[in-house]
């Protein structure tokens, strides 16, 4: 039956409650994984990920972009069965038999090498398609706007997860391969709960198979995937680089601890907001042009604002703190690399809101050569700062590297499209953004030593300098905020 499609709030209420539960978990996994495992497996842990996450990408084979922009969201029934023929069940087939070329690649790979790949290596591997195939049916879920089984679905997947990693560290063995046990165990539940759920909403029809749709779809897609492939080399090349550079695991666990957390922001701020942005744009787009969109964005960028000065503020006062409260005085080193990072990603995601829409113009080669220039950038200031700063200069590449995305992603997006925050929120923000952190610095936070104590009378100090001024003083977050309250 035809549904009315939610509104971007509800949207955002359902992202926010998931995402925010798996922010959670990861504030509970986090500190335990980080006292458990040592410097060096936790770098092991992370550097086996990164090429899990470079094969991910690959095997989609940009099915969950395409879906999410090409879902024909006022088709009939026939149009949906031959849109999940040749855009769902297809790409899923080819990514299958890509996963299993490689993996036969890889094992024929390993009979030549003296040693063999490490079993974190294979573990890696094994992961990769069931990943890949939950991407894809969340992407569907995504596209027909079901933030619903969305959530639910995240949901679920994160508290197995979290429980199943957690009992292998604790009760079988502290290391990475305990971790990658857990997570593999988790990931065939929730695969299996998702393949149930797309039998029964999407039909392979065969007299629906139309090559020409495929070819479409891997047309949009296929630059795409190689724009994930190349962010997903920017976001974890680092830590593969420090590793080969300097040759020591446990230099690249302690930039991985500060990344990781600073993921966790990343996470609550810019994924969460995409998620339930991108779609909607899509809509409004197709019904109200660029004229829409802009609105669109204009309301969000309210509160977004207003969060994300908040976010860096904090960042700058506490940043160190939280590192040691989560993961004990051992691991206070990675605490400089949460600060770099952590302020990073939360600009970046409020750039990516004001200047979304290379995508809906479909340009999605300007989208490519962007994240390919950028990549070079971060590799090429990686080789230069890793030898002279070690970690540190891991996460000062990365810096510089997104600050020249944002400029690009400015410079590339279709005129009639960009919209920048309004010049009273971003001065409001900013003016209590400043004062919260020059009180908090001048008083050395009253002299408290203590990462927890540090952390409540920073939280204290947000509210009375930052929350409750800006409140008062804008009446269109007090709207925005109302609205929300009224649809919980």
């Amino acid at each position: 039956m035809p549904r009315k499609p939610p509104s971007i709030s509800t949207h955002y209420l359902r992202y926010s409650a998931s995402n925010a539960l798996a922010l959670l978990a990861g504030f509970i996994s986090f500190p335990i994984l980080t006292r458990l495992l040592d410097n060096t497996q936790f770098g092991i842990l992370r550097y086996y990920e990164s090429f899990m996450l470079f094969g991910i990408a690959i095997i989609k084979l940009g099915a969950p972009h395409a879906i999410v922009r090409l879902y024909p969201y006022e088709g009939d029934a026939k149009e949906i069965r031959a849109f999940g023929t040749n855009s769902v069940m297809l790409p899923l087939m080819l990514s299958a038999m890509l996963w299993m070329l490689g993996a036969i690649g890889l094992a024929a790979w390993s009979q030549q090498r003296a040693e063999g790949f490490d079993p974190i290596f294979w573990c890696a591997v094994l992961l990769t398609p069931m990943l890949a195939a939950s991407a894809i049916v969340q992407s569907v879920m995504r596209a027909s706007e079901r933030s619903d089984i969305v959530m639910a679905s995240r949901m679920l997947g994160r508290l197995l997860e979290l429980a199943l990693v957690l009992a292998a560290v604790i009760l079988v063995q502290q290391s990475a391969l305990a971790v990658y046990g857990g997570k593999i165990a988790a990931a065939v539940l929730l695969l299996v709960w998702l393949m149930y759920w797309l039998r029964r909403n999407i039909r392979f029809a065969r007299e629906a198979i139309d090559f020409g749709a495929l070819r479409a779809g891997l047309i949009y897609g296929l630059p795409l995937m190689v724009h994930e492939l190349t962010y997903a080399v920017l976001s974890n090349i680092d830590r593969v680089l420090i590793k080969q550079i300097t040759g020591d695991f446990a230099m690249a666990g302690i930039y991985t601890i500060g990344w990781s957390l600073a993921m966790q922001v990343n996470l609550f701020i810019s994924a969460t907001l995409s998620e339930a942005f991108i779609p909607v744009a899509n809509r409004v787009y197709e019904s109200g042009g660029s004229e829409g969109v802009r609105a669109l964005k204009k309301r969000i960028l309210v509160p977004m604002t207003y969060a994300v000065v908040a976010i860096v503020a904090m960042v700058l006062v506490t940043g160190k703190d939280l590192i040691v409260a989560l993961s004990g005085a051992s691991k206070a080193a990675s605490g400089e690399v949460f600060v770099v990072l952590g302020i990073t990603v939360s600009l970046q995601a409020l750039v990516g809101i004001s200047s979304f829409g290379m995508l809906l113009k479909k340009r999605t080669m300007l989208v490519l050569m962007i994240t390919v220039g950028t990549t070079l950038l971060n590799v090429a200031m990686n080789f230069i700062l890793i030898p002279r700063l070690g970690y540190m200069g891991a996460a000062w590449a990365a810096a510089i590297s997104y600050a020249a995305m944002a400029a690009a992603q400015f410079i590339g997006c279709p005129k009639g499209l960009v919209q920048l925050p309004g010049a009273r929120t971003l001065a409001l923000a900013l003016f209590w953004g400043i004062v919260l952190v020059g009180v908090a610095e001048g008083t050395g936070l009253f002299g408290l030593q203590g990462a927890w104590p540090r952390l409540a009378v920073a939280g204290l100090l947000l509210a009375v300098l930052y929350v409750l001024p800006v409140l008062a003083l804008d009446p269109e977050l007090r709207r925005g905020v109302a609205t929300l309250r009224a649809r919980k």
